[in-house]
């Protein structure tokens, strides 16, 4: 006789339960034919999209970020960048507290007072700068690199032909005259200006 482990035994829920109004017929739940074997009968209308509700409670917004290209990374100085305490010599816990959050109001407002007086001036002033800039670009700078790209090579070629008909020949020939000239050196040279030399 063969014995069979419970490891082999699957478990099968059977559904008793029918719907009396039925007449006691079993439910079969059928998939949907495909979309070629589809009619058009059969096909239930497309529900209408439902507008989104209106929240009643306004999100909170994002923080808007005033350095979004990072241009001022340098600038984020913390309290442990400035002021820290090594382990053996040791201040009051209080003294310590107090001064974090007397550097940071400091550094603070500080900053708020100095921004209060001076950002609108200064950002006037580089509105004003890179205006002029802009202006100088668009209308000197831009219009005058044009104009030598299209009149250069009108230039060059000029050069090259003034080049090539006076200042080659004259360096050609002077090379050649220069070409023949050879200095040689001897020992008698040399010995009238050693001898100058001992007598000095």
């Amino acid at each position: 006789m063969m014995m069979v482990s419970d490891d082999c035994l699957v478990e099968c829920k059977i559904n008793d339960d029918t719907d009396e109004d039925d007449g006691g017929e079993e439910q079969i739940n059928t998939p949907p034919p495909p979309p070629e074997f589809a009619s058009n009968a059969s096909t239930p209308a497309p529900k209408a999209p439902t507008p989104p509700k209106a929240s009643a409670a306004p999100t909170p917004t994002c923080p808007v970020s005033r350095d979004p290209y990072g241009i001022n990374q340098h600038l984020k100085v913390e309290v442990s960048d400035v002021l820290a305490e090594p382990t053996t010599p040791r201040s009051i816990d209080q003294v310590w507290l107090y001064s974090i959050a007397g550097f940071e109001r400091a550094r603070i407002w500080t900053y708020r007072c100095l921004s209060l007086l001076f950002a609108v001036p200064f950002a006037l002033l580089c509105g004003i700068f890179l205006a002029i800039l802009a202006c100088l670009h668009v209308w000197f700078v831009v219009p005058c690199i044009q104009l030598s790209n299209t009149f250069l090579p009108c230039l060059r070629s000029l050069w090259m032909c003034a080049v090539n008909v006076f200042i080659t020949p004259f360096c050609t020939s002077l090379a050649l005259c220069c070409s023949q000239i050879a200095i040689s050196l001897s020992n008698k040279d040399w010995k009238p200006q050693r001898e100058d030399k001992e007598a000095v």
